[in-house]
């Protein structure tokens, strides 16, 4: 049988080893970017950028002072991550790339390949122009008709270059804002690691390997998100089986969660350390998640530890879903929300945006789970008001336009002094929602 763990210590765990207890408490330097991409193993991309890239978020909640610079060198300047698919399109250690080729195998083998064989005459176009002249987007090439793609309608060039890139014969040299720019694969990568063949089951078991590292505690089911890529049920099976056997996953029980749960072997001291931490506060010892006070951060709608949503609510009591694709009228919480992370609890909801040409962030709503009380809780004023500062600086901004629900005024007047608040009344941004009409457990 696997040791059972409570869900005080499971909490803590993840908290701890996925660097968020205490938060930001790695320096604003590219290694640390690195190091939490060698913790978590991937981080999913999303060029939505409301309040902030997924990214970009994900290590603001762990790298103190975080600026976005840091992980765009990474990707395109010394090129020691690189984008591909993993569970979506993912940050990647460059390192492991032989293990992800089977996502350019794939797609050769599927509608990209079939597109780059209907459209040769503009493939070959592409390829000679990119050869001779270095990267380029699709806006550097002449308009051509659309064609039915993956995200629907859009221009051939453009979709020759995505099946291009999703073969493996191009790859990203660039970003400019959501303009992608391509250059041939093999002036990107060192020759000796594109040379490196890794036998297709190893891949695909090193992709499972890489969604337990990303969380750190699945099991064994949940969304069919979360496994894309690496083949059915039946087979993950399998790899899991290895993954045991190897001694890479170590099996656990976790109360209130159904089936087994999977740690990272090389994890079980940080799990020690949780059981420790919860057996000490059991005393009466003040709460140190992580070896330090509580901290508070705002997690991205796709940071990795909430990938798994279904356990969100048994573990945290929080229900959660991103609501960016859902109707505004069937929005339960918002457009673009944060979870908040108190010590080890989710806590509440933030829908912070970003001022366009201005230096202010506007908090367009703001919710507590129905048995948080913030100005009660010890510590969460200044936590919360360091967390905010953070998102400042990350946003280049230097004032806060607070939420414009009266019920929220005590905070933010509490936070005086600690964070630059405006004062005064002020209109609601386009898209706020007055928290006072929402279920107190929402945001």
């Amino acid at each position: 049988m696997p040791p059972q763990i409570d869900k005080a210590v499971a909490r803590r765990f993840l908290a701890i080893r996925h660097l968020l207890a205490p938060p930001r408490a790695l320096p604003a330097t590219p290694e640390s970017v690195l190091a939490v991409i060698d913790r978590l193993g991937s981080l999913q991309f999303d060029p939505l950028e409301v309040a902030g890239r997924n990214h970009d978020l994900v290590l603001n909640a762990r790298v103190a002072g975080y600026r976005r610079e840091l992980t765009d060198e990474l990707l395109y300047g010394r090129r020691l991550l690189f984008e591909a698919y993993n569970k979506s399109l993912n940050l990647l250690p460059t390192r492991e790339l032989p293990y992800y080729r089977i996502a350019w195998e794939s797609g050769d083998a599927g509608r990209a390949g079939g597109l780059l064989v209907d459209q040769a005459p503009l493939v070959e176009k592409l390829l000679a122009a990119i050869t001779v002249q270095g990267p380029k987007s699709s806006a550097d090439f002449e308009r051509t008709e659309a064609i039915s793609w993956w995200w629907g309608p859009t221009s051939a060039v453009r979709a020759v270059l995505e099946a291009l890139a999703v073969s493996g014969r191009l790859g990203l040299a660039r970003r400019n804002g959501n303009r992608r720019y391509y250059d041939l694969t093999e002036r990107l990568f060192p020759a000796d690691l594109l040379e490196i063949r890794v036998p297709e089951r190893e891949q695909r078991r090193h992709k499972l390997l890489s969604r337990y590292r990303a969380h750190g505690l699945l099991g064994a089911s949940g969304s069919g998100e979360l496994w894309l890529g690496i083949g059915p049920a039946a087979l993950r099976g399998e790899l899991r089986a290895e993954l045991v056997d190897r001694g890479e996953i170590v099996s656990v029980a976790v109360e209130g969660l159904k089936g087994h749960r999977y740690i990272v072997a090389d994890e079980l001291p940080l799990l020690a350390q949780a059981e420790r931490e919860i057996a000490a506060e059991a005393t009466g010892a003040e709460p140190r998640p992580g070896d330090g006070g509580p901290g508070c951060s705002f997690l991205a709608p796709l940071d990795p530890i909430m990938w798994d949503r279904q356990a969100l609510l048994p573990l945290y009591d929080f229900d959660y879903r991103w609501e960016v694709y859902t109707p505004a009228a069937k929005r339960r919480w918002g457009y673009y929300v944060l979870p908040i992370l108190f010590g080890d609890r989710l806590v509440g909801r933030i829908e912070p945006r970003i001022g366009r040409g201005s230096k202010e962030v506007r908090i367009l709503g703001l919710g507590w789970e129905e048995a948080f009380h913030p100005l009660e809780a010890p510590g969460f004023v200044p936590a919360f008001a360091e967390a905010l500062n953070a998102y400042l600086g990350f946003a280049g901004a230097d004032t806060l336009v607070p939420a414009t629900d009266r019920a929220h005024r005590p905070l933010f007047n509490a936070l005086a002094g600690r964070v630059r608040v405006r004062r005064g009344s002020s209109r609601p941004a386009r898209g706020a929602t007055n928290s006072a009409t929402r279920p107190a457990a929402s945001a």
